[in-house]
């Protein structure tokens, strides 16, 4: 069974730098690519970044020049290093993974983290 367990959420201020991980376990198929989502309170959930095993990266608009995602193939572990942090990145920041085994997609989300960035 899939599991991704993600840590370096918490409490900071405007302007400081917060680092995520994200380790996936039980893998049995093709990683496709790994990714961040984040969901605010009453907000739905969004794009913040994503990778994919080739190392192509995609970033939501609000966080683009701000926050860098990165990934180690090998720990099968992606990283989000946010920097210049804000008041509106508050929000629970979850997890994603993508995969494929043939013609078998699979995809995967973790349990969330909570990012507050207080002003």
């Amino acid at each position: 069974q899939v599991q991704l367990v993600e840590s370096g959420g918490g409490l900071v201020q405007a302007g400081g730098s917060l680092r995520l991980s994200c380790a996936a376990s039980g893998i049995h198929f093709s990683i496709t690519a790994m990714g961040w989502y984040r969901q605010a309170s009453g907000k739905e959930r969004e794009l913040v970044a994503s990778i994919t095993a080739g190392g192509s990266t995609d970033y939501g608009d609000s966080v683009k020049g701000r926050f860098t995602i990165s990934r180690d193939n090998a720990k099968n572990t992606v990283y989000l290093q946010m920097n210049s942090l804000k008041p509106d990145d508050t929000a629970v920041y979850y997890c994603n993974l993508e995969g494929r085994n043939g013609l078998t997609k699979y995809k995967s989300w973790g349990q969330g983290t909570q990012v507050t960035v207080s002003s």
